[in-house]
């Protein structure tokens, strides 16, 4: 039984007095891999070192991420399309629109996206894509890639099912995390009507960990909570979670 984390951000410093010991409770939890979405040019450097010391377990995005999107987003921009064209990337991530902190880069945000799902279709590689307060929005820009064969995910769903219907449309999966544990989520009535071969399993980390670890710091070995929720409402054994999820994720991002 092995496991992928599609969505974790272990390079940050709340990690730093005990990483090694959370990569080895994940390998415990049977966790294959860790995939890490980039935030912006100040996580880059952490984000290859940890990349570096476990390469046989950790797999790289690069993005900028729509919060880091200000004034100077065309210099970001920048980097994350020359290390597209000197390292080795399984996405480009994180990406997107969020509204929830901020309106006021609203363009400069859908430039960026827009650049940045480009650079996905130049480069042959899916996107993870950030859609805090901002699904609507971000569906009326991905109605202009319909048949450009882009692919990803989005990233830690919580929507109906009209909204996850429009994703697998588009060729997406969804990704799912620790918010589907949450008592009134209603994401275990979403997932009732979706296939699980259009799921991929994420946690967030160090953000939003499953019940019952809610407010506390997230780990990829929490994503077994979220597994073990998605195993009671699909009616199968953890070990079939596993195996489907881990082929989605496998087959979206070339692993």
């Amino acid at each position: 039984m092995k496991f992928i984390d599609t969505h974790s951000h272990l390079y940050l410093p709340e990690f730093d007095n005990d990483r090694e010991e959370v990569i080895q409770r994940a390998k415990d939890a049977d966790i294959e891999y860790i995939m890490l979405p980039n935030i912006d040019s100040s996580t880059l450097l952490s984000l290859k070192a940890i990349t570096k010391s476990h390469s046989d377990f950790f797999l790289p995005m690069i993005g900028l991420h729509p919060t880091s999107v200000n004034e100077n987003f065309a210099d970001e921009l920048k980097i994350v399309e020359n290390e597209l064209l000197k390292g080795k990337y399984y996405a480009v991530g994180e990406i997107g629109i969020d509204f929830y902190w901020d309106k006021t880069y609203a363009a400069e945000q859908e430039a960026a996206l827009r650049t940045q799902l480009d650079l996905a279709l130049q480069f042959n590689l899916p996107v993870a894509i950030h859609t805090r307060d901002s699904f609507d929005f971000i569906a009326k820009i991905m109605e202009d890639y319909r048949n450009k064969n882009l692919r990803g995910v989005f990233h830690c769903f919580t929507g109906d099912v009209k909204q996850a219907k429009f994703i697998i449309a588009l060729g997406f999966k969804l990704g799912i995390g620790g918010v589907l544990t949450f008592k009134n989520s209603k994401l275990d009535e979403v997932l009732q009507h979706i296939d699980i071969q259009h799921i991929v399993l994420e946690t967030d980390a160090p953000f939003l960990s499953p019940v019952p670890f809610r407010g506390k710091r997230n780990e990829s070995s929490f994503m077994l909570k979220t597994a073990e929720k998605m195993a009671t409402i699909y009616q199968l054994p953890l070990d079939e979670i596993a195996q489907k999820t881990t082929f989605n994720a496998k087959q979206l991002f070339g692993i």
